[in-house]
């Protein structure tokens, strides 16, 4: 009998939160990859993508500030995949070692993945994806006099640089996860919504594509059984922080585009993980989603798991 294929998307802030040393980023990891082999010890495939909006962020800082004619800085799309290979470095030797505890004899494989978008999508006049460090109003004043890059006030957290954000087409290395997944390898791909490429000679673009949307892709592409996006909730709720918040349990596509519909749900924290998981339901309708958090992974198959959305 096949295995059921999860795709399993983290968030960046997941990885980093305050502490940007690497050795912090690892020991993260190392908490995370507890919850992911718990998925692996009940015999389901995983496929991990990753978010990298604090690490993409901070290293293009680093590369703008080190940047000399000797020394040039790296174009963001480069950026993109530097932080594939760091993260998907750390994330393998976590899983690894934390399999090699339980007996479990795994190979793991990082694919520096290319996503391709639109030349001509319009997210290329418009920037809205955050990524990089909170900053104070102040500080974000004072780096728009300095580079002349956009920053916005994002979700009540501070004020971060946005880029464009451009759709994901589709998963250039498609082929190759899916002959690891026939392996029974467990791949870690699309990290940070992967590297944006273009036209028939894919060309790098400038820019960041969303995790969720990408991750999206890549499970309907791999036919997943279960689509999941890890957030900071345990559930998604309506009416949230207020007196009336309701968790959603289980919920239909048409319920939660009437939820969206009327505001619930935050851009650039909950709106786009709404979004991804009601496309994938969409393209699967015999699959489903469900948004949780990393805490509630070792629950799964034992009843119900945060907000699991379902075809109508």
């Amino acid at each position: 009998m096949e295995k059921q294929k999860i795709v399993v998307a983290l968030g960046g802030n997941a990885i980093l939160s305050k502490d940007a040393r690497a050795q912090a980023q690892q020991q993260s990891l190392k908490e995370t990859a507890k919850y992911l082999v718990k998925l692996i010890q009940k015999d389901y495939q995983l496929i991990i993508s990753h978010g990298n909006g604090p690490q993409v962020g901070n290293l293009l800082l680093q590369q703008q500030l080190a940047n000399t004619k000797e020394n040039p800085a790296m174009p963001l799309d480069t950026c993109v995949a530097m932080t594939q290979g760091s993260i998907g470095y750390w994330l393998e030797n976590a899983l690894v070692k934390e399999m090699n505890k339980v007996g479990i004899r795994k190979n793991v494989a990082t694919i520096v993945t290319q996503v391709i978008v639109a030349r001509e999508d319009h997210a290329f006049q418009h920037p809205t994806k955050p990524i990089g460090p909170f900053l104070t109003e102040e500080q974000a004043q004072e780096a728009i006099e300095k580079s002349g890059s956009t920053y916005v006030e994002d979700a009540g957290r501070g004020w971060r640089k946005v880029v464009p954000s451009p759709l994901p087409i589709a998963i250039q290395e498609q082929q190759v996860i899916q002959t690891l997944i026939n392996n029974e390898i467990i791949p870690i791909c699309a990290g940070g919504g992967g590297i944006p490429v273009v036209g028939k000679e894919l060309d790098g673009v400038e820019a960041v594509i969303d995790k969720d949307f990408a991750s999206e892709k890549l499970a309907e592409a791999i036919n997943a059984d279960l689509f999941v996006i890890l957030t900071g909730v345990d559930a998604v709720s309506i009416h949230f922080g207020k007196e009336n918040e309701q968790q959603l349990k289980q919920v239909t596509v048409s319920e939660l585009e009437h939820y969206k519909e009327e505001g619930h749900f935050a851009p650039g924290s909950m709106l786009p993980k709404i979004e991804a998981a009601i496309q994938y339901v969409k393209a699967r309708p015999k699959n489903k989603a469900i948004i949780t958090s990393l805490e509630k992974l070792s629950e799964f198959g034992e009843g119900s798991v945060g907000t699991e959305i379902i075809f109508d």
